[in-house]
């Protein structure tokens, strides 16, 4: 009789332990405070259930793809901005490059201000030879102190002959960065052979010294083929010229804008192939055409024009405008409060030197 209740109990313990096994399982799975934390803090636990990968995954895709891009950093008020040359890492000036052979140009410069350089500069093209170059190539972020590699494509002229292209660096509101003692970037080749005809078979008249205008289309050439030669000389002349005078009567300098100057030198370069004296280019452009060919947006413009024989120098020029008594909207433009910017262009042709001196207001 002991030994059945004996049996008995140790039975019934049994079957109450076996009861007790499962009880714990049920509860632990609707905690629902632990499951939603481990799906969303571990990507490795991946041996889930069918229904909860699908809830992982669209949670997992927009994570990777939705910072594809880097906050600009902010630049402290009244930060400065220069840069320093350091190297040519491609092209080297004088490097001998074939006729229309398309290459890439790089420099090596660095921050040497105290501003941080982001997608909102650029490199721009400024004058001389463009060489197909893009108008703007934005920068990548440098701090400052440190280096960037700078590049940008090109193709070399299909004439033989010495070749140069002027570049700068410019702010997120356009203004010129000084780069050493200058706030030029150039490279200088030598094309030593000529391109393949063209099937167009248009009749040349050699390598201009330093830009060749051949054609009507676009606000960076002339309207008819004719060799000219710029000099940057005398573009610097013009703008210390005019900028001095307008410290005499204590008015700001004028900034000069890349985009002005290309229009201007447009113009010029037209003038100098069709001798003109006037405004209007041999294409029928205006000024405000030229300018808003470039693609800078003006609420103002006007511009003085200038060709003689001999050439007057960048000072010289800016004498005669500011005692023309003939048309006083000459100095009027060059002392004026409305416009901020401008952009000088200069070309020489058959003895003739033509000045084109652009304002504007953005």
């Amino acid at each position: 009789m002991f030994k059945k209740l004996l049996i008995g109990t140790l039975l019934m313990a049994l079957i109450l332990s076996a009861c007790g096994g499962q009880a714990p399982t049920e509860p632990a799975a609707p905690t629902e405070t632990q499951a939603p934390t481990e799906k969303q803090t571990s990507t490795d636990e991946i041996p889930v259930t069918g229904p909860t990968e699908a809830i992982e995954s669209p949670t997992v895709t927009p994570e990777v793809t939705a910072t594809p891009s880097i906050p600009r950093p902010e630049n402290e008020p009244g930060c400065t901005n220069s840069a320093s040359y350091v190297a040519d890492i491609t092209i080297p000036d004088n490097t001998n490059i074939g006729a229309g052979e398309t290459f890439i140009k790089t420099w090596r410069v660095s921050n040497t201000g105290t501003c941080i350089w982001a997608w909102d500069y650029s490199l721009t093209y400024y004058s001389e030879e463009r060489m197909g170059a893009p108008q703007a190539v934005p920068l990548d972020i440098t701090y400052p102190g440190q280096t960037l590699d700078i590049s940008v494509e090109l193709v070399a002229p299909n004439s033989p002959g010495s070749y140069r292209a002027n570049f700068v660096i410019e702010n997120p509101e356009g203004l010129i960065m000084g780069i050493n003692e200058d706030s030029r970037l150039w490279l200088i080749i030598n094309v030593t052979n000529t391109a393949a005809p063209t099937p167009t078979n248009t009749p040349t008249t050699g390598a201009a010294p330093a830009s060749t205008s051949t054609s009507a289309n676009g606000p960076d050439s002339g309207s008819a083929a004719c060799s000219f030669a710029t000099d940057r000389s005398k573009l610097t002349e013009t703008i210390n010229a005019l900028n001095a005078y307008r410290s005499q009567n204590s008015l700001p300098a004028y900034t000069v804008n890349s985009l002005l100057a290309r229009a201007a030198q447009a113009h010029a370069n037209d003038m100098a192939c069709n001798n003109l004296f006037v405004h209007t280019g041999s294409n029928g452009s205006t000024p405000e055409s030229r300018v808003a060919a470039t693609g800078y947006v003006a609420s103002s413009i006007s511009e003085n024009v200038y060709g003689s024989y001999p050439p007057l120098t960048g000072q010289g020029v800016v004498n005669w405008w500011k005692t023309d008594t003939t048309d006083p909207r000459h100095n009027l433009n060059l002392l004026s409060a409305t416009f901020t910017e401008i952009g000088v262009g200069y070309a020489f042709f058959d003895n003739f030197g033509y000045y084109v001196l652009v304002f504007a207001a953005p």
